[in-house]
């Protein structure tokens, strides 16, 4: 629900609200209680105010939505998904969102040159903010949200000789270190990005990728050091001038994309992405036989079916069972 607020008024309760221009909206109200006043602010709110569940847009939804969201990484994402979403959609009210409108939306979004990922997580994320709505009674229910496909996962991972030149291509110190971790470490790019040398525990020989609030949706584990992440880090903590582990002249660094691409043009790899590294970092697990329970608990997964979906298949003994049964060695071959 929008922000309003009970006050006092001639002796009795209001509700009061700012609306779209930041002029304040008040109105007296019958209750004779602050429970009461709070339930009857509502409907009084919902009856007067213009953002009601006959004209609210998509693009005021949106903003209350992510309101919800300020301090955690999802409110920045929705900044992002936002601009496309509202652009197109944004003066529509909900009723009008249908699945006629969603496939348009999806076309138009295409002709800008967008991936079908991108376009699925922008009508995944209009789909919560409605589902908000509905939830907060800003609308009267949420209309269903259609989305392409999701396109299947990537099959492009690093071999050993493969990372071996994209570490030795990598020229900025920074951006090496952050490959390193994130090799080392199954972590995505946001967590290193976010590690700071608080949760680095030479001692234990532990990494911890969580953040202390647990702000972050996508899963982050606790990982053991390895040798090639021990080494990487103790250099970065000798010249370390922040609190943060990958730093750049002094400051917190928020992006290593160019500086990625780079290096991966200079080792002469094509179709590599930063997620590649986390995605390599898990096949070599699965291909070396670590048992699936832990390869999960080191991506951070909230179960071990996530993992096995998408990494089963690089098990070494995967299927073998099954192609036993099939080894019909009585069949006599022709010619023989």
């Amino acid at each position: 629900m929008p922000d309003i607020n009970i006050g006092r008024l001639r002796g009795g309760f209001c509700v009061y609200w700012y609306d779209a221009a930041g002029k304040r909206q008040r109105h007296q109200l019958k209750a004779l209680t602050r429970k009461e006043a709070e339930a009857e602010g509502i409907d009084v709110f919902r009856r007067h105010s213009k953002r009601d569940a006959g004209s609210v847009t998509v693009a005021y939804i949106w903003a209350e939505y992510r309101k919800t969201l300020a301090g955690r990484p999802t409110h920045k994402t929705l900044g992002y998904t936002g601009k496309a979403v509202c652009r197109h959609l944004g003066e529509f009210k909900p009723s009008h969102i249908d699945q006629d409108r969603c496939k348009l939306y999806a076309a138009q979004r295409e002709r800008e040159g967008v991936s079908i990922g991108t376009i699925h997580t922008e009508l995944g994320h209009l789909r919560s903010a409605l589902r908000y709505a509905a939830k907060t009674r800003l609308i009267d229910y949420a209309p269903h949200i259609w989305r392409p496909s999701k396109p299947t996962p990537k099959e492009r991972f690093l071999t050993h000789g493969e990372i071996t030149q994209l570490i030795d291509a990598t020229a900025a110190p920074h951006v090496r270190l952050a490959i390193i971790l994130m090799l080392g470490t199954a972590g995505r790019v946001g967590a290193i990005l976010d590690l700071e040398w608080d949760r680095v525990d030479f001692e234990r020989g532990v990494i911890n990728l969580r953040l202390p609030d647990s702000t972050t949706r996508k899963g982050r584990a606790v990982v053991p050091m390895n040798g090639m992440t021990r080494a990487a880090l103790a250099s970065a903590k000798e010249a370390a001038l922040t609190d943060y582990v990958i730093e750049y002249g002094g400051g917190r660094v928020k992006n290593i994309r160019k500086g990625f691409h780079n290096a991966c043009a200079r080792a002469g790899l094509d179709g590599v992405t930063i997620h590649t590294l986390r995605h390599s970092a898990a096949v070599h697990m699965v291909s070396a036989g670590v048992a699936m329970e832990k390869v999960s608990q080191y991506l951070g997964h909230s179960n071990v079916q996530i993992t096995a979906h998408v990494y089963a298949r690089y098990a070494p003994s995967h299927m073998q069972d099954a192609a036993d049964v099939l080894n019909f060695t009585s069949i006599k071959f022709a010619g023989r």
